[in-house]
C-alpha cells in the first residue's frame, strides 16, 4: 500500500501543509523521504512484519508519512484520535498490545507511561528503507470504531483496503481526478473517513490533500482553509453539513461535495446546492466494510432518503433473517471478499463470527431497496416500533431539520405501554429562535405519516455526539427509558 501512495514523481505536489496555520507543498519526494527516516528508526528498534505501532497525530504530513513508514515495514497501524483522553488511549494501547507510539510533544504528554512516545518530526535524517513485499490480505491497519454500540473494537484491515476505497472514493466526487482538483475534509485522518476516504486515496491518485489542523469546526475557519488550500473536493460529515447551514455560509469554487456517516434529507440536499453549487453525495460504509454505496450527481440523480447505488466492487444486498437477499426491508449486508472489508475484529473471533451471516457481513443497519437505489431505515437498534409500525428515526430528524428553528435533532423510541414506543425527539435550536413543541409535532404531522410524529418533544442545549460527529442514539434512547421508567413509577 505504501507503494500505491508514493508511485508518483518526486517534485509532484503530494500534500499541502496547512497545519500550523501557514501553507507549505510538500512534494512526494519530500514525503518518501520523512517515511524512509521514520522506517529507519523502526527498523532499528526492532519493528517488523505484524508488529503493531500506534500514530497519535493530527492532521499533518508527519502523520501520512508515519502510517507510510509502518507499512513499508509490514508492520501494523494504529491510528489514534487526538482528542482521546487517557482512559479512551489506554483502552486502545493495551488491547492492540502497543510499545511505540508515534507522535509529537502534544502527544507525548497525552500518553505518559502508556506507551513509549516517538516523536517522529526527529528523525529526518536521511535514510532509505525498502518497501517490504506484502499481500492484499497482509495486515496494515488496525482502526478501531468509535463505540456506538458498544465497547470499542478493532477492525484488523490488509492491504487490500486502499484499493477497496478508490472506486468509492472516485464516485463520491463526481469522478476524482480532474485537471485542478485538490482534497481536504475537516474528519481527523485518525479514522476512517480521513485516512482512506481522503488522505491515502489522494496520495495514491495524485492529488494534492490539504492538511489543516481544526481545534474545533467552525464556518469561518472552514472557509479559510477551503480559501488558502484551493480546495475544490471536499469531505463534510453531517455535523459540519449542519453548522455551515445553520451559519448561512457559502463555499465557491468547489468541484464536488460527498457526505457520509448519517443519511441527509431533501432539506439539506437543496441547501447544498446553493451553498456549493454542487449536489452533495452521499456515500455508505462503516469501520469495518467502507465505501460499499455512493450517489454521484455527475451520473445520476439523488433520491433523498437513499444513500445511492452499489459502488463497483462490492456486492451489496438487504437481507432477511435467513441470510437471503429479499426486497423487503431487512439487514444492509455485503458479501464476504469485499477489498475494503476488515479481516476480522482484532483477537475477537466471536464477534468476528456475528458479523456474519453466511457469506454477508452485516452492517447493523436496516435498509431497503428503492429501485437501485438503497434506502436507509435507520440502525437495527434505532427503529422504533409504535402501534404495529416501524419507523425509521432518520426520515423524523431530515423533516424537522427542515423546520428554519431547527438547528439539530436526535430521535429515538420512548417505551410506552399502550404503542409499545412512542417517538421521542431531542432538539436542539438555532441561536437566536424559538420554536412551540406543537408547531414541530405539525410541521412533521403535515410532512410525513400521522403515526411517525414525534409524540414527545424535549428542547436541548445539545446532543450527545461520537468523536465523529455522529448522534449517540443510544444515549438519547437510555435518557427516554429512564424518563419512562419514572413516569411509570409516579403513576403505579
Amino acid at each position: 500500500m505504501a507503494g500505491q501512495c508514493l508511485n508518483h514523481p518526486e517534485r509532484q505536489i503530494a500534500i499541502r501543509d496547512y497545519s500550523d496555520g501557514h501553507g507549505r507543498d510538500v512534494t512526494y519526494g519530500e514525503l518518501r523521504a520523512r517515511a524512509d527516516a521514520i522506517a529507519a528508526h523502526l527498523q532499528a528498534r526492532g519493528v517488523g512484519r505484524g508488529d503493531r505501532v500506534g500514530v497519535l497525530l493530527s492532521q499533518t504530513p508527519w502523520c501520512a508519512a508515519s502510517h507510510l513508514a509502518i507499512w513499508m515495514l509490514g508492520a501494523i497501524s494504529v491510528p489514534l484520535f487526538k482528542l482521546f483522553q487517557r482512559d479512551a488511549l489506554a483502552t486502545r494501547i493495551s488491547d492492540a498490545d502497543l510499545a511505540l507510539v508515534l507522535t509529537d510533544a502534544e502527544g507525548a504528554v497525552q500518553l505518559g507511561d502508556l506507551a513509549d512516545a516517538v516523536i517522529a518530526a526527529e528523525y529526518d535524517a536521511p535514510g532509505t528503507v525498502g518497501i517490504t513485499a506484502t499481500g492484499p490480505d497482509d495486515p496494515a491497519v488496525l482502526i478501531y470504531t468509535s463505540g456506538t454500540t458498544g465497547r470499542p473494537k478493532g477492525a484488523l484491515h490488509g492491504h487490500r483496503i486502499l484499493t477497496g476505497h478508490l472506486p468509492g472514493v472516485s464516485i463520491s466526487h463526481d469522478h476524482l481526478g480532474q485537471p485542478g482538483d485538490c482534497l481536504w475534509t475537516p474528519a481527523d485522518w485518525a479514522w476512517i473517513g480521513g485516512l482512506f476516504d481522503v488522505l491515502m486515496p489522494g496520495l495514491a491518485l495524485g492529488i494534492p490533500v490539504v492538511a489543516a489542523r481544526m481545534e474545533k469546526f467552525t464556518a469561518d475557519e472552514c472557509l479559510r482553509i477551503c480559501h488558502a488550500g484551493r480546495v475544490r473536493n471536499v469531505f463534510f460529515p453531517p455535523t459540519a453539513l449542519r453548522i455551515l447551514k445553520a451559519a448561512d455560509a457559502t463555499i465557491p469554487g468547489l468541484r464536488s461535495v460527498a457526505s457520509g456517516g448519517e443519511p441527509l434529507g431533501a432539506e439539506m440536499l437543496a441547501w447544498g446546492r446553493q451553498a456549493f453549487g454542487v449536489t452533495i453525495n452521499e456515500f455508505y460504509g462503516q469501520t469495518e466494510c467502507n465505501m460499499v454505496a455512493s450517489s454521484c450527481g455527475a451520473d445520476f440523480s439523488p433520491r433523498p432518503g437513499c444513500i445511492g447505488k452499489p459502488v463497483p466492487g462490492h456486492d451489496l444486498a438487504v437481507i432477511d433473517p435467513q441470510g437471503e437477499p429479499t426486497d423487503q426491508e431487512g439487514d444492509i449486508a455485503v458479501r464476504r471478499g469485499s477489498a475494503s472489508m476488515m479481516l476480522e475484529y482484532w483477537r475477537r473471533s466471536e464477534a468476528t463470527t456475528e458479523k456474519f451471516r453466511g457469506g454477508w457481513l452485516v452492517t447493523g443497519d436496516r435498509g431497503i431497496w428503492d429501485g437501485d437505489y438503497l434506502r436507509f431505515v435507520g440502525r437495527e437498534d434505532d427503529v422504533i416500533t409504535s402501534a404495529g409500525y416501524r419507523i425509521g428515526p432518520a426520515e423524523i430528524e431530515d423533516c424537522l431539520m427542515t423546520h428554519p428553528a431547527v438547528a439539530t435533532v436526535g430521535v429515538v423510541g420512548k417505551p410506552d405501554r399502550l404503542r409499545t414506543e412512542i417517538v421521542k425527539a431531542y432538539v436542539v435550536l438555532r441561536p437566536g429562535h424559538s420554536a412551540e413543541a406543537a408547531a414541530l409535532q405539525d410541521h412533521v404531522r403535515d410532512r410525513l405519516a400521522r403515526y411517525s410524529y414525534p409524540r414527545e418533544i424535549a428542547f436541548v442545549d445539545a446532543l450527545p455526539m461520537t468523536v465523529t460527529g455522529k448522534v449517540i442514539r443510544k444515549e438519547l434512547k437510555a435518557r427516554a427509558t429512564a424518563e419512562a421508567d419514572t413516569e411509570t413509577e409516579v403513576n403505579l
